[in-house]
């Protein structure tokens, strides 16, 4: 009968399957054998051996993708921290495997042939560290390797940091038929080999078990990549239950990974109001639960191996020690303060994006995005056009359409809640709405001025009600699409609204008289006092790239899967997304009856 082989493909996920990795990533479905049995030809044997691979279309792409992901330190397994502390240099690199693999037993190797090899690595390299790498699986607990303890002249290496740290800082490089071989190949080695994997017998490796007469071709380390990577897997997307280029797999294993190295320690959470800590359980409680605790009780989070958060607004200018979490830019399909969930979160070690009084890990994504590599500006510039493209905004509300607008210079004048943190925290001079449209009427006296309240003030949820903007401004838009409204106007003027950075990405001109994050890089007329923190010179492509993919975390609301920022788009694009229950509309309400009074006890 005819059989199909199917096996993991060489990125499978966080943590290995045995210890709760869920299902792969990728796979590699083989009609002629299996890639680690070189007994008879495999799939990417047969692709490898006879398959054109010198297309330069072909070859460039396996090139960025070999950066990206040696850029990322993605493996097969990826339960290590970033960065992690590799043996210093100049050592020799020896890598074990699990007891009784199926690729081991394939090679014809066995205990024996380890203790050989690190012994062989030792007599070549006389005077330098011999250092064995211990397997993930062995480093967990669920399978046996074949070095329980160091040989002696030897060092057991076990600490969970990346293969791509390792590689960096080997002299050299040996294995039986390990993944790390094939990676040590793309890391610039030519690896000791004393199996036959895949990845042996194409001129890359030096191979100590033997030609292979089938393997006679020479080939470079990005076709062998090709072969591995891009023509032979499946690719899995589980947003959309379909397949998908190895590109979108980066994607998605990207922000599986990061929010496992966020979170794999836990939480202790501070100053969440109720009705959040269910949406952060979710988000943050993929892998331990996390325990919520008022701000002073909060404290003991590393005492309990835990890492501390605290919601932006209630840490306090001087505490140290916490990482705020606060809303991200592509937020919900509706408001905050109506307490629907957010889709997107901001992690911050530093600081916070809207506190421009000491520096935030936004502004160091944004200095650092002046030398972003190609593949990452080309997809912060897909982003832009599908954001663009799409109407989405922070909140996509939903709302009425633009009404018809006079001709004439238009300007946008975004009304903002006024006891906002980045108002109390960001603006100028210029700190109530009303003083911001007298201020845009006096810069512009010949303009149309158009004022868009801010959405949580039209609800009557947050201050910053203008009883006489019909009287101030040429128009006031209730109610209105952002969207619609952007591409209509021809400048925006603001004082620390989001809005803002959504003119920018609409091409129009932003002039701000607070110091909201977008402002002094070089892309806005700021008329506040400049920051010079802030000398970078990034393009809006580097600045999309820091705000909207580098700097917040994602979650689908559908799969309950973190997930990449265009999952996130799509979702609020397409409205795919479950609703908040008649108990969030009721809280919401009451939380806005409470806010008219809340003048009482301040």
């Amino acid at each position: 009968m005819p059989l199909v082989r199917v096996e993991d493909a060489f990125l499978r996920s966080v943590l290995p399957g045995r210890a709760g990795g869920g299902p792969p990533l990728g796979l590699i479905i083989d009609p002629e054998g299996v890639h680690f049995d070189p007994t008879r030809p495999s799939r990417i044997e047969s692709v490898l051996a006879r398959a054109p691979l010198d297309a330069s279309e072909l070859i460039e792409q396996s090139k960025v993708q070999i950066a990206r992901i040696r850029r990322l330190q993605l493996s097969k397994y990826n339960n290590y921290l970033i960065p992690g502390e590799a043996p210093k240099p100049g050592y020799v690199l020896v890598v074990d495997q699990t007891a009784g693999d199926a690729s081991v037993r394939a090679s014809g190797a066995d205990a024996a042939t380890f203790r050989h090899m690190a012994e062989l690595a030792r007599a070549e390299h006389p005077g330098r560290r011999i250092v064995i790498r211990t397997h993930p699986e062995t480093r967990s607990g669920h399978r046996a390797g074949p070095f329980p303890t160091a040989p002696d002249g030897t060092v057991l290496h076990d600490a969970a940091i990346s293969p791509w740290a390792m590689l960096a800082n080997a002299h050299a490089v040996y294995t039986v038929s390990s993944q790390m071989g094939f990676e040590a190949i793309l890391a610039g080695h030519r690896p000791v080999v004393l199996g036959q994997p895949f990845y042996a017998g194409w001129g890359l490796t030096d191979d100590r078990a033997g030609p292979l007469p089938r393997r006679g071709r020479r080939l470079t380390p990005e076709q062998l990549f090709a072969a591995a990577m891009t023509i032979c897997p499946v690719w899995y997307d589980p947003f959309h239950d379909r397949l998908c280029s190895l590109d979108t797999a980066l994607d998605i294993l990207e922000a599986k990974v990061r929010a496992w190295r966020d979170d794999h320690r836990g939480w202790v959470a501070g100053g969440m109001r109720l009705w959040k800590r269910g949406p952060m359980q979710k988000v943050f409680g993929r892998y331990r639960p996390v325990r919520f605790a008022e701000i002073g009780a909060a404290g003991g989070a590393e005492g309990q191996g835990r890492r501390l958060m605290v919601w932006a607004g209630k840490a306090g200018s001087d505490a140290s020690g916490v990482v705020r979490v606060e809303d991200g830019f592509l937020r919900s399909r509706g408001l905050g303060a109506e307490l629907i969930p957010p889709l997107s979160l901001c992690l911050d070690d530093l600081g916070i994006y809207y506190d421009p009084g000491r520096e935030s890990r936004l502004e160091r994504l944004i200095a650092g995005a002046v030398d972003l590599p190609e593949d990452d500006r080309v997809r912060a510039a897909r982003l832009i056009a599908a954001l663009v493209g799409a109407g989405v905004t922070k909140y996509n509300l939903g709302r009425a359409d633009l009404p018809d607008l006079p001709e004439g210079r238009r300007i946008l004048v975004p009304g903002q809640v006024e006891d906002d943190a980045s108002i109390r925290l960001g603006a100028g001079a210029v700190r109530t709405n009303r003083a911001l449209l007298l201020a845009a009427r006096e810069g512009n006296p010949g303009a149309l001025i158009l004022y868009k309240p801010h959405p949580d003030v039209e609800a009557g949820l947050r201050p910053g009600h203008v009883a006489d903007a019909g009287a101030l401004a040429d128009l006031v838009l209730t109610r209105t699409d952002a969207a619609a409204v952007l591409a209509a106007v021809d400048e925006v003027w603001t004082m620390t609204s989001g809005l803002g950075f959504e003119a920018l990405l609409r091409g129009k001109p932003v002039t701000c008289l607070g110091q909201p994050f977008y402002a002094g890089w070089g892309l806005t007329r700021d008329l506040g006092d400049p920051l010079p923190r802030r000398g970078a010179r990034p393009d809006l492509v580097a600045l999309v790239h820091a705000v909207l993919i580098a700097y917040p975390r994602y979650h689908d609301p559908v799969t309950g899967l973190p997930c990449p920022v265009e999952v996130a788009l799509e979702r609020l694009a397409t409205g795919t997304i479950p609703r908040p229950g008649m108990g969030n509309r009721l809280l919401a309400k009451a939380q806005g009856a409470l806010a008219g009074y809340a003048h009482l006890w301040r």
